[in-house]
């Protein structure tokens, strides 16, 4: 599989390995909408089983965004991993697995990181009126939560 992805996409696969048994491949960013649609048609990884985030604030591609796929006819996983720059659009994959749309919510609530093409894209977790995304680095947890309980709740945080 890693030797077609590679012929077919060449150096757009920065690298592809194994680790604790599990494939993993690292692709440039602008590939991800195909790669994903031919991971599911050809390689037949039919369901997503996760899509995260790591923040990295000190790069100046903040965000790997991870891609989680299982294939039920092969019995594996597969990590698919890009990096994005704070603000970028990442394209939704709610089209090519309908289970990527709470993911990607999620995504966006706890990072901000915006999905082109997403159906509804909206907090999950958090209240409408939050402000901040708590899984990001320079997150200020404590203040956020303070100023939202007083606001909304009229009461002093336990923070």
């Amino acid at each position: 599989m890693i030797s077609r992805l590679r012929q077919q996409y060449g150096s757009g696969i920065r690298e592809a390995d194994t680790y604790l048994g599990q494939k993993y491949l690292i692709a440039e960013s602008s590939l991800i909408p195909e790669l994903l649609q031919v991971l599911r048609d050809r390689e037949r990884f039919d369901y997503c089983v996760d899509v995260t985030a790591v923040h990295y604030p000190e790069r100046d591609k903040q965000f790997d965004l991870v891609w989680i796929l299982y294939s039920f006819q092969h019995n594996e996983r597969i990590r698919v991993k890009a990096w994005f720059g704070d603000g970028e659009i990442v394209p939704s994959a709610v089209s090519i697995w309908p289970t990527a749309n709470w993911l990607e919510r999620e995504v966006f609530d706890m990072f901000g990181i915006r999905f082109g093409g997403h159906p509804d894209l909206k907090r999950i977790l958090l209240p409408d009126g939050w402000k901040g995304h708590p899984l990001r680095k320079d997150y200020g947890i404590i203040q956020q939560d303070q100023e939202w309980v007083q606001i909304n709740l009229g009461i002093e945080s336990g923070q």
